[in-house]
């Protein structure tokens, strides 16, 4: 999201574990709460930064601001390093991951939609736009687009619409986190607009990811850079005839799309940035690199400007492709239902051994942990500079 309320280590040289405590960034950020959920992991569910770093291991990048992060494989679920991972934060328009993996399904790409003037009520001030017309008629291809590449609020609302409603939206999409065993978030709006209760947390935004980007309409949107959009129906001067134009909109990702002083990232895929007043500047992203793909993402970054959320997001994954194979997982992305959530509520009671031992042995969100080989490939001319994106995703459990 654009726009919302106010639209707005140390070197690694051992192999032992590390944990460090010291904030991050301003002096006056808040702290991590002491305790933490441990889905995923016991080291999850403790303050500050976890890594396990073996001999030869890179160290981890210095002065990041981020108030919480998390590296991953997304094809294991193995997570290489976190800081905060499960601190209950603003998630503004990253949301919109959840948003997608619970109505993306639902609809064909080319179901047609007329829009009503109520189905556009109820957005936040300010709230990011596509721009989208009441009483024009869309495709349900460009109302992903428009929730995809412009954070759009509006095409959210108007998907929303297509599905019940928002209310109905919201409900749908805390089942969907709770079947994915995301325990640190609660919905309250559908598209990450600010909302008193609305958190999310490092851990469970990467959950959304991964299990969004087993869909290949997810995959395919996530890494589109620019489109084309509907515009409005106008007459024509000179001919008289009613005629709809288009115009072109561009992703917001500027890992993807590239901006001043931002490179796009080689072999970036996606996924989803937000940014709002209580949430900061937010990220998640998927990139591979020879057959490695890594998730990364970043949650309000506490110094710089409105870019460092990708500054930082690169410097993760750069370290993450540099430490294959060079450090011992911190924990790991759970799979959906009962027996995936690889450990208990900070305060809670042990999880069974059962669950244990599922979560060891299985990939996580939706996936075992099993490479697909090369998929297919993306090619995407960003800023004249060509990539070729090759992307293997994590199989769904049968």
């Amino acid at each position: 999201m654009i726009a919302a309320t106010a639209l707005t280590l140390p070197l690694v040289a051992a192999p032992a574990a590390h944990a460090d405590d010291t904030p991050q960034g301003k002096a006056k950020a808040p702290r991590p709460p002491a305790r933490m959920s441990t889905v995923g992991g016991a080291r999850l569910g403790q303050p500050g930064t976890q890594v396990r770093p073996k001999a030869g291991a890179p160290a981890l990048p210095k002065k990041l601001s981020a108030r919480s992060w998390v590296v991953s494989d997304a094809e294991s679920g193995e997570i290489l390093a976190s800081h905060n991972a499960h601190w209950k934060l603003a998630p503004a328009s990253t949301l919109k991951m959840l948003f997608a993996d619970t109505v993306l399904p639902k609809f064909p790409k080319d179901r047609k939609y007329r829009v009503q003037p109520e189905d556009l009520q109820g957005m936040g001030e300010g709230s990011s736009l596509v721009g989208i017309k009441e009483e024009e008629t869309y495709s349900v291809h460009d109302l992903w687009n428009g929730v995809f590449l412009r954070s759009g609020n509006d095409a959210v609302h108007v998907l929303c619409a297509m599905n019940g409603g928002v209310d109905k939206t919201v409900r749908q999409m805390n089942a969907k986190a709770r079947e994915l065993n995301a325990r640190d978030t609660r919905a309250v709006s559908p598209d990450g607009y600010d909302h008193p209760g609305q958190v999310s947390s490092a851990y469970d935004l990467t959950l959304f990811a991964r299990s969004g980007l087993q869909n290949a309409d997810f995959r395919k949107y996530a890494a589109t850079a620019t489109a084309q959009f509907p515009g409005e129906t106008k007459k024509d001067k000179k001919t008289g005839k009613k005629k709809r134009g288009s115009f072109g909109i561009q992703s917001t990702n500027r890992l993807l799309t590239g901006d001043v002083g931002i490179k796009p990232y080689p072999g970036i895929a996606g996924v989803k940035n937000g940014s709002t007043t209580n949430a900061g500047n937010t990220f998640t992203g998927v990139a591979q690199r020879g057959d490695r793909v890594l998730l990364v993402t970043v949650m309000h970054p506490d110094q710089g400007t409105g870019l460092e959320v990708y500054k930082e997001t690169a410097k993760l994954l750069d370290w993450g492709f540099a430490a294959d194979g060079k450090v011992t997982p911190v924990g790991r992305l759970v799979k959906p239902g009962a027996s995936g959530a690889g450990g208990g509520q900070a305060g809670g009671t042990a999880q069974s051994k059962s669950a244990r031992a599922a979560a060891e042995q299985d990939g996580g969100s939706g996936g075992v942990g099993v490479a697909l080989g090369i998929a297919g490939g993306v090619l995407m001319v960003l800023g004249g500079v060509a990539y070729l994106v090759h992307r293997r995703w994590p199989r769904r459990a049968p």
